[in-house]
């Protein structure tokens, strides 16, 4: 039977051997595991090796495309990358949009997989005559975006991603750059391309995604879009400070719908969160120690969203997505032009640091997306280290003069810069806090924070539980996008799938730090519905307008031809968690050491800002959460039987 929505191979590439090979995939496996996330598992859980060194020849590197990329569908225009991760030692998994995704189906096949060590540096090439490796001596030392022109030059209208200096030097916190500065940034999975001598993949295919029901697949995009363009006028940005300190002090919280988020992405993107998070407490201030108090949003502007537009010449759409929360901006300084920066980076190198100026953040951003390193990671070390230094644990001696004051420009250029180009105290930081933690003793562990290896996103958990948790129990831990209770708010699940929480209109702040068995059954939904999302390609903003308004579970059945049900799909995405959990557990492992530091759940509670007071007790949900997927409720290990269930499917 013709596949339909996937395209039933992947290509196997073998560096050390210069060997490229095609592989059939049975349905079976799709029918089970989807495609993009659900796919890679299968594959890397089955042939990397208990023991496998992350930057070694055994490491399996997947880069995947969704079941319904380039289906017809919106909002699925995802690609993941996937490995070992050299971060975490466990599951390693990036995530990326713009233009890339469907290269990879148009090149014949779901996945691109890349064992072994090539013996120089080398990138791949795809176009529909086959497939090769080519010599990168030329783009070897090059940042991502000098790579990437230099090989669309040579490969016009060529797909490319590829990694700058960090991944080069092996940095564990750096990622893969395409599209000129989209980042796959988490896990340190640029390190694994680095190391295997890989500098980029060159995809130029033309082959057709077929589809079952392409007219189906129109009338549901058709319904999704009238949502998408649905845009009423809005706040201008500095009123989001006072929206987000008034969300702050009303002792309820009106349930929201993805309806309003999507109306301040299409405005002005994820930078549309930037006042109003600080203000209600979802965003981390000075390494987690600091609050809105400290920080004073309502007089900086490098926290306005409006000071970002402003800036912005062009909207960037991803693949097949209609809203464009991205966008292309003119800056001051070295570089003239950069993709807008993110909420996640300008937390991270703002409030994250207290640094209120807006040039620095733009240099930044920039800089990090040619290096090709993580702006959360990177953000993190740099607070570390500025901790460190206020506590006499870092010195001048060791940054050769530089002072590291809290909110400097210039200090925390200094960091990064150095960084990026592993010299003096930048070797230390560019493998993320928990090296150099290690590096610099006993009293830097209790301040570099980070859930089993991976440093957190720039969304508190004291506000917001569900992160406390996902940032724990998730195979690739410390990631804001596997779930949240304000995620399960706006995906309104309750009104497609059986069995999962409902919630009302409205509920009192003081539930969410209540022992209660359905913050768990919130969280495993959570995850099964991102590991669905994550097989199709889809972006977990088109998830936030909502089950009714954004038809994945019917997507799929119309560009497969199946008929499963929502719950069905769901199941899947429990499969999916059963293979990712039991990777870690294969490569030694142990869940509960994920778990969020004691900072990030308010213990000792602050004594003042938005989370004042506030403790949350993970530990409980952690024990429910594995309980509910039938895991051993104090370990998180799923049984041999629930795992060579899964594992066995071929």
């Amino acid at each position: 039977m013709t596949a339909k929505g996937y395209m039933g191979r992947i290509m196997m590439v073998d560096l050390t051997a210069g060997t490229v090979e095609i592989e059939e995939i049975s349905s079976k496996v799709y029918e089970s595991f989807l495609s993009g996330m659900g796919l890679a598992a299968h594959v890397l859980y089955n042939r990397i090796p208990e023991g496998a060194d992350p930057l070694g020849p055994d490491n399996i590197m997947g880069f995947v495309s969704g079941l319904l990329t380039g289906t017809g569908s919106l909002f699925t225009g995802r690609w993941m990358v996937t490995a070992l991760s050299p971060l975490t030692g466990g599951w390693g998994e990036a995530n990326c949009g713009g233009s890339f995704s469907p290269a990879i189906k148009r090149c014949g096949v779901d996945g691109i997989f890349f064992k072994g060590i090539s013996p120089e540096p080398v990138y791949l090439y795809v176009d529909d005559k086959g497939a090769a490796l080519k010599p990168a001596e030329a783009v070897w030392g090059r940042d991502a975006v000098e790579t990437e022109e230099i090989l669309k030059e040579a490969h016009p209208k060529a797909r490319v991603a590829c990694i700058g200096q960090a991944g080069e030097k092996r940095s564990l916190i750096s990622g893969v750059s395409t599209d000129r500065g989209r980042m796959a940034a988490r896990s340190g999975l640029g390190a694994v391309m680095g190391a295997k001598n890989l500098k980029a993949l060159v995809l130029s295919g033309k082959k057709r995604i077929p589809v079952h029901n392409r007219e189906r697949m129109k009338e549901l995009s058709r319904i999704c879009n009238k949502w998408v363009q649905f845009q009423p006028p809005f706040v201008p940005g500095w009123l989001t400070a006072p929206v987000g300190a008034l969300m702050r002090f009303l002792p309820f919280v009106a349930t929201q719908d993805g309806l309003l988020y999507k109306i301040l992405l299409r405005k002005w993107g994820t930078v549309s969160m930037n006042q109003m998070s600080v203000e209600m407490g979802d965003s981390p201030i000075k390494n987690w120690n600091g609050t809105s108090a400290d920080w004073g949003f309502f007089k900086s502007l490098s926290s306005n969203p409006d000071t970002y537009v402003k800036t912005e010449t062009e909207k960037f759409h991803c693949y097949s997505c209609p809203l464009g929360c991205g966008g292309i901006c003119r800056t001051k300084g070295k570089f003239s032009e950069t993709h807008k920066p993110e909420y996640e980076t300008v937390l991270s190198f703002g409030g994250f640091v207290m640094n209120k100026d807006t040039d620095s953040i733009f240099y930044l951003n920039e800089l990090l997306n040619r290096a090709g390193m993580d702006s959360i990671s990177a953000g993190h070390v740099v607070a570390f280290a500025m901790e460190c230094y206020e506590k006499g644990i870092i010195t001048t001696k060791d940054t050769g003069g530089q002072t590291l004051e809290w909110g400097d420009p210039g200090a925390i250029e200094f960091l990064v810069e150095k960084m990026v180009a592993r010299e003096g105290i930048g070797d230390i930081l560019a493998d993320g806090v928990k090296t150099a933690a290690k590096h610099l003793g006993r009293e830097a562990e209790g301040i570099a924070l980070h859930c089993g290896g991976q440093e957190p996103a720039m969304h508190d958990s004291r506000n917001d539980p569900g992160f406390a948790l996902h940032y724990s129990v998730d195979p690739a831990p410390g990631r804001h996008t596997n779930g949240a209770g304000l995620y399960y708010e706006m995906y309104q699940l309750w009104k497609k799938v059986k069995n999962v929480p409902k919630i009302g209109p409205a509920y009192w702040k003081s539930s969410k730090y209540k022992k209660n068995i359905d913050h768990a059954r919130v969280g495993k939904a959570n995850s099964e519905f991102m590991n669905v999302m994550n097989g199709v390609g889809a972006c977990l903003f088109g998830g936030f307008l909502g089950s009714e308004r954004i038809r994945i579970f019917d997507w799929i059945n119309a560009a497969t031809g199946w008929q499963f049900s929502p719950d069905a799909y769901m199941e899947r995405g429990a499969n999916i968690q059963v293979l990712k959990q039991a990777f870690n557990i294969k490569h030694g492992l142990e869940p509960k050491n994920s778990r969020v530091p004691d900072r990030l759940l308010g213990t000792p509670p602050q004594t003042r800002g938005a989370n004042k007071g506030r403790t949350v007790d993970v530990e409980t949900m952690m024990q429910d959460y594995w309980e509910l997927f039938g895991w051993d409720r104090n370990t998180g290990k799923p049984s041999e039987e629930s795992i060579n269930r899964v594992a066995s499917i071929s």
